[in-house]
């Protein structure tokens, strides 16, 4: 009898990869059990299909079903799930999704299945009690500056080549236009989702990595540095001011 381990490594990659390999012995019973085997292995692999293709409908909207089916056909066999959760699985997809032949004609697929990717994550996220302006002015100046800052979980910033928020903007409103010119340049933008609702912001380049470096982590004085070398005339206490006013800061410590 094999050890469960390997029993339960056998499983794995009969579901994942096929076959029965390592299984033989245990494939016994009725008329034939390597049927029943095949049963499970194709609802292993519709299930996940299904997964990606309801998680990145605005993908499907942009390139079509055939192309994102046969990409999500290749992912599940070459990237399983590694989390138990699969609501998790697909972060790794619009990468991978770059990488199909045919993408190569639409460079900037990658970045609107990441923003695709992070909206539907965001809009599960449920605020936290944020800090108010008079929180803000019981704060020792001096030592603010050595101070981080935690902002609200359903907030993320994305850099962008590409004008991909109004594209999404198109999918997510259904506007059924005929013509649209999604134009290249940067774009900063600060994602945010509460209880279902979204909401897409652009931002100054030094504002932008002012609010990413905060949401990383870094102090203050650091994430104002950041945001001076692109504008000289950029003010970190408003900037930190505005933070509060749009109810994105949750905390401050070691201030």
């Amino acid at each position: 009898m094999p050890a469960l381990s390997d029993l339960q490594r056998s499983l794995r990659d009969a579901l994942v990869h096929g076959g029965t390999q390592g299984l033989e012995s245990l494939l016994v019973g009725g008329c034939d059990p390597n049927k029943r085997l095949a049963i499970h292995q194709r609802h292993y692999r519709v299930s996940l299909i299904r997964t990606l293709l309801e998680r990145f409908p605005a993908t499907v909207w942009l390139v079509g079903s055939p192309f994102v089916t046969d990409a999500a056909h290749e992912f599940v066999r070459a990237r399983p799930p590694s989390r138990p959760c699969i609501g998790e699985y697909g972060e790794r997809f619009p990468e991978f999704l770059a990488t199909r032949p045919g993408a190569e004609e639409i460079s900037y697929l990658r970045q609107f299945a990441e923003l695709e990717w992070h909206l539907s994550r965001l809009a599960l996220a449920v605020d936290a009690p944020c800090l108010t302006i008079g929180d803000l002015s019981t704060s020792d100046a001096a030592a603010l500056g050595n101070a981080t800052v935690t902002l609200q979980p359903g907030v993320l910033y994305l850099h962008a080549d590409w004008a991909i928020d109004e594209l999404i903007s198109l999918y997510l409103s259904d506007d059924s236009r005929d013509h649209f010119t999604l134009q290249s340049g940067d774009v900063w933008l600060e994602l945010r989702g509460v209880r279902g609702e979204l909401t897409m912001k652009r931002l100054r380049h030094a504002e932008f990595l002012f609010r990413a470096a905060l949401a990383a982590g870094e102090s203050v004085s650091d994430a104002a540095l950041s945001a001076l070398e692109i504008e000289t005339a950029f003010e970190p206490g408003l900037a930190l001011l505005e933070l509060v006013r749009d109810r994105l800061v949750v905390g401050i410590s070691g201030k």
